[in-house]
């Protein structure tokens, strides 16, 4: 299942784009404006909306620390800024004063690329703020850019459908005809395909264009062997043209946005459709998944954010439960736990995590035992009616261990639902 958890409504006019780092969303719009919230609340942060740009801003995106954000305008120019007061650290002049229609990190931070309506294409040293390298494509305005994960080489696309991909010289290494019409959004995922021969490396890259079609290629690249491009398949569940797609941090899934107003979500394994959603009223023009929790944000020409968030259940059909429970949970900061308690609406609990330092591999490795002994948390299930009836009594102690109750906070066992939604689905058919 895939719950709408909150819609941002800020904007003035159409939503471009919409990025996550591990604790903000950023989104930017034809209103000339970017929006940071926080992800435990989805408040507005105070120092937002971020204003310099003149004219439309199409693109955001996050250093992968998560301190800065680059923007990128009509008005020609990429703007760093500071996520934590929202100050401006530098701006960056496209060569020719072309509008800038995408920004992307490296993902060392070292270089931030940015691609113009006039094909051009350039690698910023995000350090000096100089430009580093610049290149153009043969023809049409560059739309898309994506880095692989390693940052050894990044693709881009344009309006004339061309994938050209780069190494991080500046060097291009291939360039084909992918999409008619033209290309909007590409993106690789994080993980590899497989470990593949010693020295090569191969990832998966997904494009999207003006055909309706969403694509899947296999890259591969080593200094020995080289560079090769593999189309592997195409889905075209869309009836529309496709403005946006990207993988979920794990690579399990791949979410795609269209002009038919919808947001389709596919495993990435099967290619079966898991979801489409299709609350937007207007064409979807952005789509993206958080690093570190189950959230999808998807933007729209309806001037709106929505914000997802899939239950374990819906996710483990691309992946086991325990294997998704280990990649989601096993990084993460205190932080992080604090803002997935928040989003599981256990906001009450968050104190007792803190004071006891739970990070993502305690939270793994808490048990019934030490839910009761350590964060004096009760452990077991209940029937809900059952347990509020004993608490309106003003019982504060626990019905199995008549130990008195810290909290009377209720937590949902989702595993146990789920065991008995599945075991209810195979016995009363």
């Amino acid at each position: 299942m895939v719950k709408l958890m909150h819609t941002l409504t800020d904007h003035g006019d159409d939503v471009n784009c919409c990025a996550f780092s591990s604790s903000l969303l950023a989104t930017c719009s034809l209103d000339k404006t970017i929006r940071l919230y926080s992800l435990s609340d989805f408040t507005e942060l105070p120092h937002s909306p971020l204003k310099f740009h003149t004219y439309a801003v199409h693109c955001c995106c996050f250093s992968p620390s998560g301190h800065i954000l680059a923007s990128c305008s009509t008005d020609g120019t990429t703007v760093l800024w500071s996520t934590q007061n929202g100050q401006t650290l530098a701006v960056m002049e496209q060569p020719g004063g072309s509008p800038v229609r995408v920004c992307r990190f490296s993902p060392d931070s070292t270089c931030l690329a940015s691609g113009a309506a006039d094909g051009t294409v350039v690698l910023w040293n995000v350090q000096s703020y100089k430009l580093y390298r610049c290149g153009s494509v043969k023809d049409g305005s560059l739309m898309a850019c994506a880095f692989s994960p390693n940052g050894n080489l990044f693709v881009t696309g344009s309006s004339c459908g061309d994938l050209t991909v780069w190494d991080d010289k500046m060097r291009c290494l291939h360039s084909e005809k992918a999409h008619d019409l033209g290309i909007t959004c590409c993106d690789f995922s994080s993980q590899p395909v497989s470990d593949g021969e010693q020295g090569h490396e191969f990832f998966r890259l997904a494009s999207c264009g003006q055909d309706c079609q969403v694509k899947i290629w296999v890259v591969s690249f080593s200094h020995v062997l080289g560079f090769e491009l593999k189309h592997k398949s195409t889905l075209s569940g869309h009836s529309a043209p496709v403005l946006s797609c990207a993988f979920s941090h794990d690579g399990q899934m791949l979410v795609s946005g269209s002009v038919d107003k919808s947001v389709m979500i596919y495993d990435t394994n099967t290619q079966n459709v898991l979801h489409t959603l299709t609350q937007h009223t207007r064409y979807v023009t952005t789509c993206a998944f958080a690093p570190s929790t189950l959230l999808l944000a998807t933007g729209s020409m309806d001037k709106t954010v929505n914000i997802w968030q899939f239950d374990l259940e819906t996710h483990c059909q691309a992946r086991s439960i325990e294997d998704q429970l280990k990649h989601f949970t096993e990084d993460w900061s205190e932080e992080d736990v604090s803002m997935w308690l928040c989003a599981q609406g256990l906001k009450d609990l968050v104190g007792i995590f803190k004071m006891n330092n739970i990070d993502g591999k305690e939270l793994l490795s808490l048990t019934k035992e030490s839910l009761a002994d350590e964060l004096k948390i009760d452990g077991y299930s209940y029937e809900k009616e059952a347990m509020e009836n004993w608490i309106s009594k003003k019982k504060r102690t626990s019905p199995m261990t008549n130990l008195v109750l810290p909290s009377v906070v209720l937590t949902p066992n989702r595993t146990l639902k789920m065991a008995i939604n599945r075991w209810l689905e195979t016995h009363q058919k």
